[in-house]
């Protein structure tokens, strides 16, 4: 190779994410959820990540993470969301033990359920610990639109209390 190649090759390798890294990406992005720096489709902007979620965790790990790495990295996160997800729709046999943090259900379920999703099998004895911080990160949809109304949403709708007995008509 020549000396080119090599310098791009230093400038583009990939540097994985360790189980710290990952860990405290996950922290800074439930901070930042419960600091309500989502937009409106419920994501991270992009100056939202570099200049406050990737700021704190380079300086804090001493590493150089870009935009880029995060989208790698929310990929991952998404993916294993999408596996504990699967899980929970397929029966409502399944559970999750916050202080196992495992997935709970009979062999009968789990063996049904490894017929048609034989990937997850290290779901029904290894530990989940990130499930309730990715509910929160990646799980949680965010309804948009004129007319959506979330918890605690204060409104200026009409509405009858219980003292009021009006006959209504449409």
């Amino acid at each position: 190779m020549g000396d080119s190649q090599q310098d791009l090759k230093r400038k583009t390798s990939y540097e994985p994410w360790t189980k710290e890294q990952t860990d405290i990406l996950l922290e800074l992005m439930i901070d930042a959820a419960h600091r309500g720096w989502r937009d409106n489709s419920g994501i991270f902007s992009k100056t939202t990540v570099e200049e406050r979620i990737l700021l704190v965790l380079n300086e804090k790990l001493r590493c150089n993470k870009t935009y880029s790495n995060y989208q790698s990295r929310l990929k991952w996160f998404k993916n294993r969301w999408t596996s504990y997800s699967n899980l929970l729709r397929f029966s409502s046999g399944f559970g999750y033990d916050p202080i196992t943090k495992k997935f709970t259900t009979s062999d009968e379920v789990w063996d049904a359920y490894f017929e048609a999703h034989s990937k997850d099998a290290n779901l029904r004895y290894g530990e989940c610990p990130d499930y309730e911080d990715l509910l929160i990160d990646v799980g949680n949809g965010v309804a948009v639109g004129k007319n959506s109304i979330g918890l605690g949403s204060a409104t200026d709708a009409n509405t009858l209390g219980d003292d009021e007995n009006r006959d209504a008509y449409i």
